[in-house]
């Protein structure tokens, strides 16, 4: 929680501070009754929850809160596309080696690996199909906060 003293200071817990002269420790704030406060004229801060900077332009405005604007959608259409597959290519290049060794030399892939591969090919293309399919920032926010890749 911030507070804010007359002269604009915004104060949050375990902060020192000096006003009108006077220091207070960092732990005055934690420990001052309400009344003390008070006397200070200390007001409670509304606190806002700052949109996501990863889909957003954000801007803090004076009293706190925050304006923010969609990112372009086509770019972070190609951004989180690029995103998963890449995390798709980093996790089958590590068992790539058995596929290769099954093509030369026909020793087969074990069962467990060919569904472990089969499920982050299947992950990929449903959050790939899923961005494709999104209509707007939210659509995709929702796309890319549900990912299940097989562990």
């Amino acid at each position: 929680m911030r507070y804010k003293l007359p002269d604009g200071q915004k104060i949050t817990i375990n902060q020192p501070f000096t006003y009108d002269g006077t220091s207070y420790p960092s732990n005055w704030l934690a420990s001052a009754t309400q009344e003390q406060k008070d006397a200070l004229g200390m007001t409670v801060v509304q606190e806002y929850e700052r949109p996501n900077d990863q889909f957003y332009w954000v801007t803090e405005n004076e009293n706190g809160s925050f304006t923010s604007t969609p990112k372009d959608l086509a770019d972070l259409k190609k951004h989180w596309t690029k995103y998963f597959q890449m995390i798709a290519h980093n996790t089958l290049a590590q068992t790539d080696w058995m596929v290769i060794r099954k093509a030369e030399r026909n020793v087969d892939v074990p069962v467990e690996t060919t569904t472990h591969r089969q499920a982050v090919i299947a992950e990929c293309g449903r959050l790939v199909s899923g961005i494709e399919g999104a209509s707007d920032v939210p659509a995709l926010i929702t796309v890319v906060t549900t990912q299940n890749w097989p562990v």
